[in-house]
């Protein structure tokens, strides 16, 4: 949508943040298919669970869910490690990182 080529939002993100917003070209889905995998995921392992009351709800339980994600839960494609630890290891060099096709 225009709300990601606008100047404020580009200047949020690399400005402000230090983030680069990467776009997938039209018509590509298998380009998504990552994020989407997530969005599935955060679907079926926090949405369905919970009922939010508030805004301040909903952030607090997928904030926590994320970290939970990111720091707990096994990663069948990371050999069952958490991205974090993940990524401590392939950093560390004691093993090598899985090659992901683009």
């Amino acid at each position: 949508g225009s709300q990601f080529v606008s100047e404020a939002f580009y200047s949020f993100c690399q400005k402000t943040e230090k983030i680069e917003h990467e776009r997938i070209p039209v018509k590509s889905p298998n380009k998504n298919a990552y994020i989407e995998s997530f969005h599935s995921i955060l679907e079926r392992e926090c949405f369905q669970y919970h009922c939010f009351e508030s805004y301040e709800q909903a952030y607090r339980e997928v904030d926590a869910f994320i970290r939970f994600y990111n720091t707990q839960r096994i990663h069948g494609c990371l050999e069952d490690w958490p991205p974090q630890t993940y990524l401590q290891l392939c950093l560390s060099g004691e093993i090598q990182p899985e090659k992901i096709a683009l």
